[in-house]
């Protein structure tokens, strides 16, 4: 486990910004604490958490490529040169 942790208040910032990641977290936590007392054998709860994974896995790429466009449209939006509108003439 990495030593560069997040406090609490960021952590909970964090998660909040994302809301997908928030609901696969919290959906994974109800698996590990059986909170529907389903998962009585290990093959259910081992499917279970796997299928928590994968989806969270899932959200985490869709959040990151997000934020990624989101970088790269501002960088994009603030280089000198570049025109978001307007319409295009010709150069004679």
């Amino acid at each position: 486990m990495p030593n560069n942790r997040l406090s609490d208040k960021v952590f909970l910032e964090r998660l909040n910004a994302n809301p997908g990641l928030r609901v696969r977290m919290e959906s994974l936590l109800l698996a590990v604490d059986d909170e529907r007392g389903d998962l009585r054998e290990a093959d259910a709860a081992e499917m279970r958490i796997i299928n928590e994974m994968r989806q969270m896995g899932r959200e985490a790429l869709t959040a990151w490529a997000e934020g990624q466009a989101t970088q790269r449209t501002e960088e994009l939006t603030q280089a000198e040169g570049i025109w978001r509108e307007g319409k295009k003439t010709a150069m004679a």
